[in-house]
């Protein structure tokens, strides 16, 4: 079941070890690089996808299920995603859920991360959030009314 609309999608952001930065312009998610002891790019990756690849697993969206899953995701320097590389870094306690993510990842496309101009490869933080439009909003949920943001 494909997800579309923003309040029951998925709601991808990218995040660093110690925050996020959503561009409030368009809502555009940003990137931030986990700290590796390397170089830090110049210009962070930028997600290119319009339209969030996650699918929701049919069972736990008619069970109203939720859950937040964190991905360490690898950016290669064309700005594609290394789906070997990636893992779940932090888990929503739902296999199926965690799995979704995974896999929904794969189809995630950036402009690469730059250093001094040129692309460079790092690896990233990435939550994935499944929310059902009829549940209760999970602890740190933040609640908008239709038609503001």
């Amino acid at each position: 079941m494909p997800v579309r609309c923003l309040r029951c999608a998925v709601a991808a952001a990218v995040v660093a070890v110690v925050g996020g930065c959503v561009d409030r312009e368009g809502a555009r998610p940003r990137a931030f690089p986990l700290r590796t002891g390397g170089p830090r790019p110049d210009q962070l990756p930028a997600m290119l996808t319009s339209e969030p690849p996650f699918r929701y697993p049919a069972d736990l969206y008619a069970q109203k299920v939720q859950g937040n899953i964190t991905l360490r995701i690898y950016i290669d320097s064309a700005g594609a995603i290394r789906p070997e590389s990636t893992l779940v870094a932090e888990s929503s306690g739902y296999p199926a859920l965690d799995s979704a993510a995974v896999a929904g990842s794969r189809d995630l496309r950036f402009t690469p991360a730059r250093l001094r101009g040129q692309p460079m490869a790092v690896p990233i933080y990435f939550p994935v959030y499944f929310r059902h439009p009829e549940a209760a909003p999970l602890p740190g949920d933040t609640i908008l009314k239709p038609g503001k943001r």
